[in-house]
């Protein structure tokens, strides 16, 4: 099951846990109102599963590939990993499977604080448009997800300020409904 937990202000390595003391728990429901969507699912069988089949039938998730984050398998590596952590916004949700491995996404709740969310082998997760993210390894620095779209994939990520996007002002929006 994934874990989720408000972050320290350590500026210390990025892979660390980085809970507070004591540690703050984020529960499902608390991440739901911020537009994050967790699913389990069963990454051994990824290549049959019926319920990852509905999943990208129903939300017409026509788009996928598999993507393996280690120093041996990532060109540009170290490159690729300060990107990931720089802190930004899709136009589009952004939908991950972990099928091998584990991770960490940061995401911004309402009120501006850091979430991390542990990932692990079966965890799927999207993460709003407009939602002010991040991605980590953590200190195991491997992962293998798969990458979900609708439609063809738009890898175009816009570093915080992007406060001007239609998709933010909607995921602003999205917000005060919520707080309702």
């Amino acid at each position: 099951m994934v874990e989720a937990w408000y972050m320290d202000e350590s500026q210390e390595d990025q892979r660390a846990p980085h809970r507070q003391r004591p540690n703050r728990a984020v529960s499902l429901e608390q991440l739901r109102r911020l537009g994050v969507v967790y699913r389990r699912l069963d990454a051994d069988n990824y290549e049959t599963d019926p319920c990852l089949k509905e999943i990208r039938r129903a939300e017409n998730y026509s788009w996928m590939d598999i993507v393996t984050i280690h120093k041996d398998k990532l060109p540009n590596y170290e490159e690729k990993i300060k990107t990931f952590y720089e802190e930004h916004l899709h136009l589009d949700d952004e939908i991950r499977y972990i099928l091998e491995g584990s991770g960490y996404f940061d995401v911004r709740d309402k009120d501006d604080k850091w979430v991390r969310i542990s990932m692990e082998k079966g965890d799927m997760i999207t993460l709003p448009a407009g939602i002010y993210h991040r991605f980590t390894l953590d200190e195991n620095n491997y992962v293998k997800a798969m990458r979900l779209f609708v439609g063809e994939p738009v890898w175009t990520a816009y570093n915080r300020p992007a406060d001007d996007f239609p998709a933010r002002k909607q995921y602003m929006k999205f917000l005060a409904e919520e707080a309702h």
